[in-house]
């Protein structure tokens, strides 16, 4: 692992157990289970101890501890919840809580204990890195600067701040904020994050194929390093390179099996391959890491069209432009939907918007192509 993983992975390690001078004997058995390594004995006797003292926030607390660790998630948030209904100030127990939403990949949940324990202890670097790299995950760069920035200046050793902040920058087309911190990167030696930093800057500047070498770079590094593969599956598709992309987003899902880039793009390219079952398994699990996603409703909807379902695509796709009305290729959907269900004037109205949001496309980028859509809404057939 290269420094600025050491880092995130040590984020996400749950605390110990903790100590408590009540308890008695049963207590002690269970911290003495824990701490040889006996993690299923250790649940068992923490559930023991509570039976008789549903009230002891270290039993609960630890429980929670031994069940991440056993990698039963749902559980162990049980036992934090229960532990923090005893005393809601228990900071280090809701920051676990956090990991362990983290780790459950219920990214919208951990945010919300995160942001407590930092909120309550402004100085918890922990809390606040892991509360940004769940904006991170769930496509929201700004809030990640708006977390990380603040405390930039103060902290310009810190290699995973570096890291996530520069994504972020990058990821918001804020190319000259993200060099500095792909630098500062650089200046530690060659590393996967510089490296898939880099491609991203040159993505991000038209140089897909400059890129796409930058990102083969990191793959090549370290394979392990997060979202890498499904990075490197966009711009091998950017580039013409199908097949390998595929390879790409599977690879990522057989490290991460809650990536919602693999999901979304390996479920596209499925779902191109008229295997509409499997493309459709690929959209509900990202619409489980970012639910109310539009573009992945978006797709789960052109299923529908494809099999001929205009009924059951409507209401969501009319649910999706009101929610985003600048969704061009919703717009460019739902007019075809419409002219199949006989409702030319509904179908007009919407190839109007179509014309009027291509207008803007290229009054904002002369010359422009509107991306990802044609001119104007396509021939019913």
């Amino acid at each position: 692992m290269t420094p600025a993983s050491l880092i995130l992975a040590a984020m996400l390690v749950a605390g110990g157990q903790m100590s408590a001078v009540a308890g008695g004997d049963a207590y002690a058995r269970a911290v003495a289970l824990q701490q040889a390594g006996d993690r299923e004995g250790a649940a068992a006797a923490y559930r023991e101890v509570l039976k008789t003292q549903p009230s002891h926030i270290a039993a609960r607390s630890n429980l929670g501890v031994v069940l991440v660790q056993l990698g039963r998630y749902e559980e162990a948030i049980a036992a934090y919840r229960d532990a923090l209904k005893v005393d809601p100030k228990q900071h280090k127990v809701r920051l676990n809580l956090g990991i362990a939403l983290y780790k459950a990949a219920r990214y919208g949940d951990a945010v919300t204990e995160l942001a407590a324990v930092r909120t309550a202890q402004p100085d918890n670097l922990q809390a606040r890195y892991l509360e940004a790299d769940c904006h991170l995950r769930m496509g929201a760069p700004k809030t990640v600067i708006e977390l990380l920035a603040p405390i930039e200046p103060t902290h310009q050793d810190d290699l995973a701040l570096a890291y996530m902040l520069g994504l972020a920058y990058l990821q918001e087309k804020e190319m000259a904020k993200g060099g500095v911190l792909v630098d500062r990167i650089l200046k530690r030696g060659e590393s996967a994050e510089a490296h898939l930093m880099l491609g991203m800057a040159k993505r991000g500047a038209q140089d897909l194929t400059g890129g796409l070498e930058e990102l083969g770079k990191a793959v090549s590094l370290n394979p392990e390093l997060p979202g890498v593969h499904s990075l490197y599956g966009r711009a091998l598709l950017e580039t013409g390179n199908r097949d390998r992309a595929q390879a790409e987003f599977e690879a990522e899902l057989a490290r991460n099996p809650l990536d919602f880039d693999a999901h979304l793009y390996l479920g596209v390219l499925l779902k191109e391959d008229a295997k509409y079952d499997e493309a459709m398994t690929h959209f509900e699990r990202a619409l489980g890491v970012r639910p109310g996603d539009a573009g992945v409703r978006y797709q789960m909807v052109t299923v529908f069209v494809s099999r001929g379902e205009s009924e059951r695509a409507l209401p969501e796709l009319e649910a999706i432009v009101k929610e985003a009305p600048a969704f061009l290729e919703a717009h460019v959907t739902l007019a075809t939907v419409y002219y199949r269900l006989k409702r030319r004037e509904d179908g007009d109205r919407e190839r109007a918007i179509v014309d009027t949001l291509n207008k803007e496309i290229q009054a904002k980028q002369p010359g422009a192509v509107a991306p990802n859509a044609p001119a104007q809404a396509p021939p019913v057939r």
